[in-house]
């Protein structure tokens, strides 16, 4: 569980954008790439410690690999006014 402030940010930040990206088509190997140019953007920046990475990490990939993150809602019947 994630108690840093700016690793709890950076986590909703990417989160944010990984539903974005599978709404717009892209699927599991691609929003795999995705995180991994992140972390290794935040490990070359330096923004937070490397042991706040590997945890932000940790919960990133449990979030991608958690199916009710990409759940569609089904769509609801119109109703029928005649």
């Amino acid at each position: 569980m994630l108690q840093d402030a700016k690793a709890i940010r950076y986590y909703q930040r990417i989160t944010d954008a990984i539903v974005d990206h599978w709404n717009k088509g892209y699927r599991m190997d691609e929003l795999r790439l995705y995180i991994e140019g992140y972390v290794a953007a935040l490990r070359h920046t330096d923004a937070i410690e490397p042991y706040l990475i590997n945890r932000l990490e940790d919960e990133i990939v449990r979030f991608l690999y958690d199916s009710s993150n990409f759940a569609t809602p089904l769509p609801e019947p119109e109703p029928d006014y005649r």
